[in-house]
């Protein structure tokens, strides 16, 4: 009789949904933050973060398993990266945007199966109600919150595109629906000779001027109000792009990269950061999620390939492009004029 299969990889992904609240459970209680400061036992961080003795050490370790906690005999402690990017005292700080994913994406999901049947959004379109992101951005506290989440999800890329990108061919640049301005900041700090703007609804202003501030950088960084739909772009050497186009339809998509090209110089750059998928659409799990994700939070939108972005570049008149790892899960994709 032939040996059956493993069944582990179908468990591993059946089940993968819990190890994301053991994650999010852990920013909500904040133990990368305590890990930060001093390593501990078990019985330290129970009292550190309020916990109940029966589940903390099944907690720690499922912590330790899934390579987001080290332990050594009893002591645990924080890997490199969740020092880096989870704990809440540094400007690298992501569990922002882990936070909306807990908050909202986690829930949204649920109904992934009605958005496949259907092909609509399942967000609060569905009900009739207004659209959650033109709400927001009308509540200060809600505002600041997504805005913090969005420089979380961007922060890994906006440090990568700040190393890897040719900078130093360039003298001006401009980050559309920038947020809290997390990728202008992050190309300031490496390039001292760029002036940068942000481009963005006028209630971002105060919250990016603030972000900027913080960093010293208000004299190089300057925001500029605007709607990418309904207004100009900038007219910067390189214009960026991060996590915008996947938003949108495929019509939507080449009227952005259309008003990109007819705004940038001759020999000036787009940038396009997303989740991008791999090309033979097979190995980038993230990007197709995410793609999965435009489908229930949006009325049109989805993520795409890198072959498929270089074509709708080329398209919109730039004649060179090309595809650049950035992270394990995102890349961009340049276009130049």
């Amino acid at each position: 009789m032939s040996t059956a299969p493993s069944a582990d990889r179908i468990e591993q992904v059946a089940f993968g949904f819990m190890a994301s609240k053991v994650l999010f459970s852990a920013i909500e209680f904040g133990v990368f933050t305590e890990l930060a400061k001093e390593s501990m036992d078990a019985a330290e961080i129970q009292q550190r973060c309020g916990l109940h003795p029966r589940g903390v050490r099944d907690f720690l370790d499922t912590l330790v398993a899934v390579e987001m906690l080290e332990r050594r005999g009893e002591v645990y402690s924080n890997t490199s990266e969740t020092d880096f990017y989870l704990d809440r005292a540094k400007p690298t700080y992501i569990g922002n945007y882990v936070e909306i994913s807990s908050l909202r994406e986690y829930q949204l999901f649920d109904k992934v199966s009605e958005a496949l049947r259907t092909g609509e959004p399942q967000n609060e379109i569905k009900g009739g109600d207004e659209d959650w992101v033109d709400a927001m951005y009308r509540t200060p506290e809600r505002l600041r919150f997504f805005l913090r989440g969005m420089t979380g999800h961007s922060l890994p890329s906006a440090m990568a595109i700040a190393r890897k990108f040719p900078w130093e061919k360039y003298r001006t640049f401009a980050d559309i629906g920038t947020a809290e301005g997390c990728l202008p900041v992050q190309v300031a700090m490496e390039h001292p000779h760029l002036m940068g703007e942000g481009f963005d609804l006028p209630t971002v202003r105060p919250f990016f001027e603030e972000y900027v501030a913080s960093f010293g950088f208000q004299d190089r960084i300057k925001f500029r109000i605007g709607d990418f739909f309904k207004d100009s772009l900038p007219a910067a050497d390189i214009l960026v792009m991060g996590m915008i186009l996947h938003d949108w339809n495929l019509d939507m998509k080449m009227t952005l990269l259309k008003k990109a090209h007819d705004v940038i110089p001759r020999g000036g750059a787009l940038i396009v950061y997303d989740h991008i998928i791999d090309d033979e659409r097979r190995k980038n799990v993230n990007g197709l999620l995410m793609s999965l994700l435009m489908l229930v939070e949006t009325q049109g939108g989805f993520d795409y390939t890198g072959a498929e972005c270089c074509r709708w570049m080329r398209e919109a008149g730039f004649t060179e492009t090309r595809v650049e790892q950035l992270t394990g899960v995102e890349s961009m994709v340049v276009g130049i004029k």
